[in-house]
């Protein structure tokens, strides 16, 4: 029986490799062999000219490919490589280099309330959005965001937290406090997200329109597209945009939109001009209108 089990992931250019055991209590993110000073076996992996990101956490190792190639021309061979490894190391880490030094930087988003704190580790594969302190009791990082009086919402997703303020101060004024929380919160690996969490979805604005999640051929053709070519614009601003339903009969696209696009002033100009443009672009004769269901 192999030690490592592939999955497949709602990307197609990402693939996680899972392993029988804890590899990292912390995340890791490298983006080229420079990042991998701490890693031997992540160095081995930038070797292979397809491999454009790795990622580790828990019990896996996900790979981002460049488009030159399919994941089924590789991946038996990155398998037994990955288990390979592990079966003569203890650790995919270097024994005296395994702490990462955390970075945080802050990037402004098209929302003026909601600032983008930027990290050098994978914070989570999930996207989680909560509103209060009560919600987020199992999302200890954002447990602690919600301490801060000014801190209304908060948004976690891959490398980056967006956190939305109260109007009665300015960026200015508290960037420098949260980008040295999250510095040291990270940096002290403590837990981000309990084990075994799972991001509530928002429902109260469905609910009156008698909300029915679909999964169709055509909603599957939306994800994609939503995967493909809007999904890495809309988390380059802080934000994220999650498929809830397709209506046949009106050819409406239902979507949630989270993080810094909720609540954007010009999240309707990017719903009209941007998502539904895009949608009704690539797959002609199939969308009417996209709502945003918050």
């Amino acid at each position: 029986m192999s030690k490592i089990k592939i999955e497949y992931t709602s990307n197609p250019a990402i693939i996680k490799f899972v392993a029988h055991k804890i590899l990292t209590e912390s995340s890791f993110e490298y983006n080229s062999i420079d990042d991998a000073k701490n890693s031997a076996l992540v160095q081995q992996l930038f070797h292979l000219p397809f491999v454009k990101k790795v990622f580790i956490t828990a019990n896996f190792i996900a790979l981002e490919k460049f488009d030159i190639l399919e994941w089924k021309e590789v991946e038996k061979e990155l398998q037994e490589i990955l288990e390979a490894y592990l079966e003569q190391n203890e650790s995919v880490f270097s024994e005296d280099q395994k702490e990462q030094i955390v970075e945080v930087y802050a990037e402004s988003t098209p929302n003026p309330n909601v600032q983008k704190f930027v990290t050098n580790k994978l914070l989570s594969n999930q996207n989680i959005e909560l509103s209060d302190k009560e919600a987020a009791r199992k999302v200890p990082l954002a447990f602690e965001l919600f301490e801060f009086p000014f801190v209304k919402e908060v948004f976690i997703s891959d490398n980056y937290v967006s956190i939305q303020k109260s109007n009665d101060l300015e960026w200015f004024e508290v960037n420098n406090a949260l980008r040295d929380f999250l510095k040291e919160y990270l940096q002290s690996d403590r837990r981000i997200v309990s084990e075994g969490y799972v991001p509530v979805v928002k429902t109260s604005q469905t609910d009156n329109k008698k909300f029915k999640v679909t999964d169709d051929d055509i909603s599957k053709e939306i994800i994609a597209v939503l995967e493909e070519y809007i999904k890495p614009a809309v988390a380059g601003d802080g934000g994220n945009i999650q498929f809830l339903s397709y209506v046949a009969e009106t050819k409406e696209v239902n979507v949630l939109l989270q993080g810094a696009c909720n609540g954007c002033p010009s999240s309707t100009i990017t719903l009209k001009n941007g998502i539904e443009a895009t949608l009704k672009q690539l797959l002609p004769g199939k969308i009417g209108a996209v709502n945003a269901m918050n």
